[in-house]
């Protein structure tokens, strides 16, 4: 089983990866906060614009760390029904938990990036986290791209349980993982350094970042900005 270092130490195998396969005009989006480190290289790496995409966990009732589904900003869900139905989750509720958390998802969005994210209709987009495990999120990005006219949607993980890369690649055009592993229990198993990425390290990224991009031309490579600081 490959460890990583930290999210930068997966961000640039990731994205020695994807710059081999030519993405042109391409468009990367993190999902804060833990995706958006690694996707931080993946843009460098490709000189392509960088973003996020929020999708929010759809909380079971009295469970709310169990997600029986997403939702982005838009509104666009994912819902796993097999699931909701065992909790008890009912068309109601469900309802109620889709609304409340595609206005915190529109929220964190617009906090983070200041209604800039780049266009996508069209480009390439390529979407990044640290590590997918049951993928609801990244199912509910996915889709959400799509239906903003993103063409092709690449999934790009450093890790991630077999099953659920299966699902992202029936939905989405590519899935590129660097580690396919059956005996998964969480994310934070495959790195070493899992600290937790503050909400200004992202709005820090994404910032300087584009400071140093520019908005027309590329600028000269720089060093990632570390979770924290």
């Amino acid at each position: 089983m490959r460890l990583f270092r930290d999210r930068d130490d997966a961000g640039r195998q990731l994205a020695r990866l994807l710059e081999q396969r030519g993405y042109e005009d391409a468009v990367v989006l993190g999902i804060p906060r833990g995706g958006v480190v690694p996707a931080l290289h993946v843009a460098k790496a490709l000189d392509a614009e960088l973003g996020v995409v929020v999708a929010r966990k759809l909380r079971a009732p009295y469970q709310p760390e169990l997600a029986i589904g997403a939702i982005t900003s838009d509104g666009v869900a994912w819902v796993n029904q097999e699931l909701a139905d065992e909790t008890g989750a009912g068309a109601a509720y469900l309802e109620r938990e889709k609304a409340g958390q595609a206005a915190e998802a529109a929220r964190r969005e617009a906090a983070f990036d200041a209604g800039r994210r780049p266009p996508v209709a069209g480009r390439p987009v390529i979407v990044v986290d640290d590590g997918v495990a049951t993928g609801a999120t990244m199912i509910a990005a996915v889709g959400s791209l799509k239906s903003a006219g993103a063409s092709p949607v690449i999934v790009a993980v450093p890790v991630g349980p077999p099953h659920t890369l299966k699902e992202l690649r029936a939905i989405a055009d590519e899935v590129v993982a660097i580690e396919e592993v059956e005996d998964f229990y969480a994310i934070g198993q495959f790195y070493v350094d899992f600290a937790q990425v503050p909400d200004q390290a992202v709005q820090r990224i994404l910032d300087q970042y584009r400071e140093r991009r520019g908005p027309t031309e590329a600028r000269a490579p720089t060093e990632a900005v570390s979770p924290g600081g």
